[in-house]
């Protein structure tokens, strides 16, 4: 079993109680009625899929309800980190 940190419940808690989000740190644009069709499927659909650590977003869905990020390792399934959502990724941008 998977234990996954809640940065507001502060607790360790099964990977059951958790949703995966998406890649963290996705803008999203500013007027997206601007953009052309293949520019708004490019920010729905287009991610980037590492091998190795990777910044997502979680939800801890069956406790706070909250969303937050984490940082994870796509090969070992190992949480590095997980932070508040809104604050910076710990050690840089670079995922």
């Amino acid at each position: 079993m998977i234990l996954i940190h809640c940065p507001y419940c502060e607790e360790d808690r099964p990977e059951v109680e958790f949703t995966y989000g998406g890649e963290a740190h996705i803008a999203r644009p500013l007027d997206p009625a601007a953009l052309s069709d293949r520019e708004w499927e490019q920010f729905l659909y287009i991610r980037r899929n590492p091998r190795g650590k990777h910044a997502e977003r979680w939800r801890h869905a069956h406790g706070c309800a909250r969303f937050f990020n984490a940082v994870r390792d796509t090969v070992t399934d190992r949480f590095e980190v997980t932070y508040k959502a809104g604050e910076a990724r710990p050690g840089g941008d670079a995922a």
